[in-house]
């Protein structure tokens, strides 16, 4: 940045990680390199490599910190209010600049084996935040056992969203949103464990 104050630290780390996203949603990530995302972030390619060693990392992180700056998910002391505020908010994510990116990983997940097994180690890890978040104030409300917390179940409502979205695009309605949460997620978070 000429003329202007050196960005260091988180605000030269957001400035990056939202190039990264643009250049995603402009040319793809087959076609994303270090070099287009450091000229779009105004900063030097060593800037991304002090970082990340390589582009996948880069995606992956661009792709999950927009989760972890985002608002708390609401605590209305109802499970349900609860989960359908979250599944809503993403829903309006995917009809957002984040669901066409999403849309163009899928078709690079497939091509390259070794992005695709980051992603599935980094997103496995990360887990759905907000969802979690509201699985875990209705464990210590005592609605839903602890076991929960590390089942499969956890995912269930926010895979189910996206999957629809990728085969029907957005808006996504909300009679599919409250029908996921009703039919499918609760009574699934509300039955006992499998033996």
């Amino acid at each position: 940045m000429r003329g202007g104050s050196r960005r260091r630290g988180r605000e030269l780390e957001k400035a990056i990680l939202a190039a990264t996203l643009e250049e995603l949603a402009e040319v793809g990530y087959a076609r994303l390199t270090m070099e287009r995302v450091a000229l779009r972030a105004h900063t030097g390619k060593a800037a991304l490599y002090r970082r990340w060693p390589g582009r996948a990392e880069l995606v992956v992180d661009a792709c999950t910190a927009g989760e972890i700056d985002d608002e708390e998910p609401p605590d209305t002391g109802s499970l349900r209010t609860d989960v359908l505020t979250v599944m809503r908010q993403n829903a309006d994510h995917l009809t957002g600049h984040r669901g066409d990116v999403l849309r163009g990983l899928i078709a690079d997940l497939m091509n390259d084996p070794e992005f695709a097994r980051l992603v599935r180690e980094r997103v496995r890890t990360a887990g759905p935040g907000a969802i979690r978040l509201v699985l875990q104030r209705a464990v210590d409300r005592g609605e839903l056992g602890p076991w929960l917390l590390d089942s499969r179940r956890v995912t269930v409502a926010t895979d189910l969203l996206r999957n629809h979205y990728l085969l029907y695009g957005a808006p996504i309605p909300d009679d599919v949103i409250t029908g996921i949460v009703d039919d499918v997620y609760l009574p699934l978070l509300l039955a006992p464990p499998a033996a």
